[in-house]
């Protein structure tokens, strides 16, 4: 399981990913990994101001729907293009080709309250 040191973690499950005020967001390996073959990711938000663990989109695989929780506030500038057609990438690349959302972050002060790559691996047990 892969669990690359220079993102951010939630509870939840995604991760983050800081260059400048710009923060890209996804599901972490674990995630995915836990939800199976991933078929649809549904996102509608782009352009839109969400607040910290609102809901942003959500994350169909062959058994369960999931939510998808904001890590931080911010105006989502960008929903990745290639999911509609690709959303096994989420699978097969979770911090690479299948991010998710890019986000204008609001508050840099909140990525303080997530979890570091150790914080992340004790929450799930690794």
């Amino acid at each position: 399981m892969n669990f690359p040191e220079n993102l951010k973690y939630t509870k939840d499950h995604e991760w983050v990913r800081v260059e400048g005020n710009v923060a890209y967001i996804g599901i972490t390996d674990f995630a995915q990994g836990e939800l199976g073959d991933i078929v649809y990711v549904e996102i509608e938000t782009e352009g839109e101001e969400l607040a910290h663990e609102e809901i942003f989109g959500t994350v169909e695989a062959v058994k369960t729907v999931s939510d998808l929780f904001m890590p931080i506030s911010g105006k989502v500038l960008e929903v990745n293009p290639g999911l509609q057609t690709n959303p096994e990438s989420v699978n097969k690349d979770p911090y690479g080709e299948g991010w998710m959302i890019k986000v204008e972050m609001k508050d840099a002060s909140e990525l303080n309250h997530l979890l570091s790559v150790a914080d992340y691996k004790t929450l799930i047990g690794h």
